[in-house]
């Protein structure tokens, strides 16, 4: 059984020293290598025996939609004042609701706390940014090495998903916000380990039920959130596709993990609980306090304890921890997983409907599109 230090590069998961230690050292560079090991792997068994991933394949067909012209780009988007009608539509407040006397807080009034907002929305922006383009080159690996025609077809509608969502949420800062910032370093290592692994499964479970299934919660939470109507409405089209992504991942490796042994479900488990550390340390916004040049250890001490904010991590993994028991991977071998998300504070999702039974009715961009069709 692997250990703390060999997963996550720590013996203490909250260890915030060795947290904000992990640093992105290229953070200009324009291009980024990463070995992607495994075989392509060509099928000539042709015949349609998936009927559930054949069904999720029709249903992609009929929910592509235009990042350029099925939203209103029109739209204007003034950030402070949305900021500022954010936080009055949810009863929230500048800065924490905690003693900064004597801290870097300290001397910060209303116009720093709307500043932050603002950068804050840039940096969350930026993340999604590049944590589609981790699904796209994902995706087209799972075209690549996964051995049944029926998930080779949907995931090659995937492609075309994600290269969109690339597109919209680049022209969505290019356009609308007023700053890039790069890839958080913990986001980075896990994109690296997903497409580094030469295990088609590997990037199954990496992707589709870790990556996607945090985003599908993230955006499901700033979709609430927000007063803007365009993000509104961008996140909208992007949850009806992700919702299908993960529904393809809890499809495939349900079947697919009854075929493992003991020891390949526990390697599964402790990628799955690697995965999960490195998306719940992400959200530290490291780089937004460099930006303010304030020091970073201490500003994260101080924000980590507003009671919202752990409310708000938990609630991340949401569509996680249901999907991980769906697939068999929270209980096996004793409950190992069972376990690390109880430490991680999240087990409490574990009830929560999974993504392969709620993506239906999730799915709404398909059913517009039908409905727009049958009126014209």
């Amino acid at each position: 059984m692997a250990s703390n230090l060999e997963m996550i590069g720590r013996d203490d998961v909250d260890d915030l020293e060795a947290i904000l230690a992990v640093t992105n050292t290229d953070a200009d560079e324009i291009a980024h290598n990463v070995t992607s090991h495994g075989d392509a792997i060509f099928t000539w068994d042709y015949e349609r025996s998936r009927a559930a991933l054949g069904k999720l394949y029709e249903r992609a067909k009929k929910s592509q939609w235009n990042a350029q012209t099925d939203l209103p780009w029109d739209t204007d988007v003034d950030q402070e004042h949305v900021v500022l009608a954010n936080a009055l539509a949810n009863n929230m407040t500048f800065g924490p609701e905690l003693d900064v006397a004597g801290t870097p807080f300290a001397n910060w009034g209303d116009k720093e706390w709307l500043e932050f907002g603002v950068q804050s929305q840039n940096w969350t922006l930026s993340q999604f940014l590049h944590g589609e383009q981790g699904a796209l080159i994902c995706t087209a690996k799972v075209v690549e090495t996964v051995p049944w025609i029926d998930a080779k077809y949907y995931a090659a509608t995937q492609v075309m998903d994600e290269a969109r969502h690339v597109e919209v949420f680049a022209k969505y800062l290019d356009e609308k916000l007023s700053g890039h910032y790069p890839i958080n370093a913990h986001l980075r290592l896990l994109l690296d380990d997903i497409i580094n692994d030469s295990r088609w499964d590997m990037t199954y479970l990496g992707m589709q039920i870790m990556v996607e299934g945090l985003a599908l919660a993230a955006f499901g939470f700033i979709q609430q959130m927000t007063t803007e109507p365009l993000l509104k409405q961008l996140l909208r089209y992007v949850m009806a596709d992700e919702a299908r992504h993960v529904a393809f991942g809890v499809l495939s490796l349900q079947e697919y993990y009854q075929e493992l042994n003991a020891s390949e479900i526990r390697e599964r488990q402790e990628f799955a609980f690697e995965a999960a550390v490195r998306m719940r340390d992400r959200f530290l916004q490291q780089e937004v306090w460099d930006h303010f040049g304030i020091d970073v250890k201490e500003a994260v001490k101080i924000v980590m304890q507003a009671p919202e904010r752990k409310t708000f991590q938990a609630l991340l993994f949401s569509k996680i921890v249901p999907n991980c028991k769906k697939l068999g991977l929270l209980d096996a071998g004793d409950g190992w997983l069972r376990e690390r998300f109880t430490e991680l504070g999240v087990i409490q999702f574990e009830d929560w409907v999974d993504t392969g039974e709620e993506y239906a009715s999730l799915d709404e961009v398909a059913k517009d599109r039908e409905a727009a069709a049958a009126t014209a």
